[in-house]
This record gives structure tokens, sequence and C-alpha cells, in this order.
């Protein structure tokens, strides 16, 4: 029996307790509550693991991906994480990429720029807002460029 393993897909649960128990490595006494109850009542059909079958033609997984997404992945491209670490025992702390996103839809909204310009517009307001970004080794158009996927290699990314 070396195709049998001892994963959670092979067996219920009973029957791998079970097996435990024959084997002397759970001792009698040390069996779990719901042990005897399923003993006395076991169902009429035994729960066991199935994989389902895969349909090639149904996805169930969906595109989760959201308008700011793209955002943040020119950002997080550009800047890294922010000059601060995430603060998580603060509810109330906002990072600096997200402070970026929530600017750079204000100003999307307000409709005053291009979308050309709409990302440095926004570091701009930061700046004067005092929030300080400190770029990576490579200019924001590079960064779009390698996000979007609209370069075909990085060397043709770092130069258009």
């Amino acid at each position: 029996m070396s195709w049998y393993t001892r994963m959670y897909k092979v067996g219920s649960i009973y029957s791998r307790i079970q097996g435990l128990m024959r084997a002397g490595v759970l001792k009698y006494e040390n069996r779990p509550l719901w042990f005897d109850v399923y003993k006395a009542f076991p169902p009429e059909c035994e729960p066991l693991y199935q994989k389902r079958p895969l349909d090639e033609d149904k996805d169930d997984v969906r595109e989760i991906l959201y308008p700011e997404d793209e955002i943040r992945a020119i950002f997080f491209a550009t800047y890294g994480n922010g000059p601060k670490a995430y603060d998580l025992t603060n509810p109330k702390f906002v990072s600096s990429c997200q402070r970026f996103v929530n600017k750079y839809q204000e100003l999307e909204k307000a409709g005053e720029h291009s979308t050309d310009t709409l990302f440095e517009v926004t570091i701009r307001a930061l700046l004067t807002e005092g929030v300080l970004l400190r770029r990576r080794g490579f200019s924001t158009a590079h960064a779009k460029a390698k996000v979007l996927g609209n370069a075909k290699n990085e060397d043709e990314a770092v130069l258009g």
C-alpha cells in the first residue's frame, strides 16, 4: 500500500483516528469525544474528499483587479513601500501608497489634468502636504512601461 498516503484526502477523520488507535499511537482513553457518537450513529454515506473534474470551459477564478491596483503597481515600481514601514498596531495608519492612491483618485475626479501628467501632479501634491517619497533607481515612465507591459524589454523601458 505504498500509494496510500496519510493526507486528509484519503479516508475520513474517523478512519484515521481508528487507525491511530489500532497502531497504538493514540490510546483508547484519549480518543476524541465525538468518536463514540460517530461510532454509534454513523452517517449513511461516509464523507470522503473527492476531487471534482476539471472543466476547461468554465473559469471559476474571477479577476479581482480594481482600478486603483494599476495605480498601486506603478507606485510600488517607482517608490517601493515608501519611506515608512507599515504600522499594523495603529488602525488609523494610512500608508504612503494609500495616500498616493487617494490623492490620485481625487485629482482624477477633478479632471483638471491629463492621465499622462496625473502621476507627476499627484507626487507634487503629496510633497506640498509633507509626504516625502524616495524614488528607486528609474523613472516613472520606466515604471509605467514595466507595469503596463508596454515595453518589449527592460532596456527599451529605460530608454523610452
